[in-house]
């Protein structure tokens, strides 16, 4: 197995080369303040004015000039049967990671980053885009939400599981990506309650409760922030 090239206490944030705002990085490093790019996003996140501490991936993206200026910490995995997202994401080990940059610029990477999500369920990994968060749902797991807020799932492999605190149950359903998702579901009590019978299950929600998702899959205090 791979040894981990970033090792931290706190959060770490990845941001790859698909467009990223200023202020999303902003609000990322503000939990989780350990920056890694992957690949291109080494570019992004120098027009950003932020130097990652670490580059990884098969370098076949960045720039000569991003190569010239983080010479000293360009981490080249050359193999190629995994994306340069799954390469970054093995290569990190922190209590969670915030992925920015990988969604919205190709479905084929977009789709790529969801596989490799779920190859790891064992990490926590959060992909914000300019308006979601979405993760792999745990077995269980408890939110605090406002009513009314939405609450997506999407299905990775065949899943079923209950819930509490939606308006419409889960209970009895059974999900699958070729069958039913459960696109647009609603908080109708505060505290909603989910568990699931396999880690397959992608939960999406508006990138406003990114606190109440870290506080949802117990990440600690202490992790987040400098």
């Amino acid at each position: 197995m791979q040894s981990p090239l970033v090792e931290s206490e706190h959060g770490v944030t990845l941001v790859g080369g698909a467009p990223v705002s200023g202020p999303l990085l902003t609000r990322a490093l503000a939990h989780a303040p350990r920056l890694v790019a992957v690949d291109g996003g080494a570019d992004r996140a120098l027009r950003l004015g932020h130097r990652p501490e670490a580059v990884v991936g098969d370098l076949d993206s960045i720039s000569a000039g991003a190569r010239a200026q983080l010479a000293d910490r360009l981490h080249h995995i050359a193999e190629q049967d995994t994306t340069d997202f799954d390469k970054a994401l093995r290569s990190v080990a922190a209590p969670f990671v915030l992925a920015l940059g990988f969604s919205g610029a190709r479905l084929d990477h977009g789709l790529s980053v969801l596989n490799a999500l779920a190859r790891h369920a064992e990490r926590r990994c959060l992909i914000l885009s300019g308006q979601d968060i979405a993760f792999l749902a745990p077995p269980r797991l408890t939110l605090r939400l406002p009513r009314k807020s939405r609450l997506s799932l999407f299905p990775l492999g065949p899943v079923q599981g209950t819930s509490l605190g939606l308006r419409w149950p889960i209970n009895g359903l059974t999900f699958a990506p070729d069958a039913r998702i459960g696109t647009s579901n609603e908080v109708s009590d505060p505290d909603v309650q989910l568990s699931f019978n396999a880690q397959r299950m992608l939960v999406i929600l508006p990138r406003a409760r990114l606190g109440a998702v870290l506080d949802g899959l117990g990440v600690p205090s202490h992790a987040r922030g400098g």
